[in-house]
């Protein structure tokens, strides 16, 4: 699937719209000149803030330990995105904006919508997440150009400012730059191994550097009997020894395996708000396992 399909109805509507999110039912200020923006998961609103500094405020629709495969909205955050001006969509068929864009569109016809998927392409994923893998923002890459289309999201929201946005839009791509480069680095040598997931949410991160990704979860379901015996002879026989689980989703089956080979369980976040600290802790995580 070349293009998120999902989103399609939305944008022939709204094709010039934009987005950004919201933390909780906290709302977004507006009377303080800074543009209030929603984004739909916290890595994004890293980035929003990064290119909108002191001229934004951020909301977060799926707060910290929720998942945007299962979170629904508040009546709170309905409320506070009616002051949205702009709304950064991942915009790459993840579950929370198929089942919640239209309402969210609906609530603030207003706002500028910004898919900041537009110009990657996707990876295969499974069916329940509509056939594309939806984890686009872990490519330190990919995130170079949701960076871009952010910024262009708020040079139209806010043309005055444009030279300070693109400042700091270079000055963050620079920093997406070197963390890039440093990963390559520290993971050179490790091209062709494997890792072990609870949940398939670093398809992007393997590719980029040469690592394979061993999903335990199938299709959106927790292994049965079968599936957790086929995993732990493939760790066996891959000498794996470190089992990647999520806070986000439950780690039993990670357990099982990881007690079954004499490994550990280590945890690791697709959705922490400090986005640049995450991916270097987690490219240090799959190097030690790898």
């Amino acid at each position: 699937m070349g293009t998120a399909q999902w989103l399609l109805p939305a944008i022939g509507v709204f094709f010039l719209l934009i987005t950004a999110g919201c933390i909780g039912d906290s709302a977004v200020s507006a009377d303080d000149g800074r543009i209030p923006v929603a984004v739909t998961i916290p890595p994004l609103a890293e980035f929003v803030k990064e290119v909108g500094g002191e001229k934004v405020d951020v909301m977060v629709l799926v707060p910290p330990g929720a998942s945007p495969h299962t979170y629904e909205l508040t009546s709170g955050q309905l409320t506070a995105l009616g002051d949205v001006r702009m709304y950064a969509a991942v915009g790459s068929g993840i579950e929370f904006e198929r089942a919640w864009l239209d309402k969210i569109v609906g609530v603030n016809p207003e706002m500028h919508l910004v898919n900041c998927s537009t110009g990657l392409v996707f990876l295969a994923g499974d069916e329940e997440e509509g056939g594309t893998d939806p984890h686009v923002w872990l490519s330190v890459r990919n995130a170079g150009v949701m960076v871009e289309n952010i910024c262009a999201g708020l040079e139209e929201i806010d043309p005055a400012d444009a030279a300070y946005f693109e400042a700091n839009r270079d000055r963050y791509l620079e920093e997406l730059q070197a963390l890039d480069a440093g990963i390559s680095s520290s993971l050179r040598d490790r091209e062709g191994e494997q890792i072990m997931v609870y949940h398939p949410s670093w398809a992007y991160f393997v590719r980029d550097y040469g690592l394979v990704q061993i999903a335990i979860e199938d299709e959106g379901k927790e292994p049965g009997p079968q599936g957790i015996e086929r995993l732990i002879t493939q760790a066996k026989a891959e000498n794996i020894t470190v089992v990647f689980a999520s806070p986000e989703y439950s780690t039993k089956s990670a357990r099982v395996i990881a007690d079954a080979i004499g490994g550990r369980v280590a945890l690791v976040s697709p959705l922490e708000a400090n986005y640049t600290t995450n991916m270097k802790s987690v490219a240090a995580a799959f190097g030690e396992a790898a």
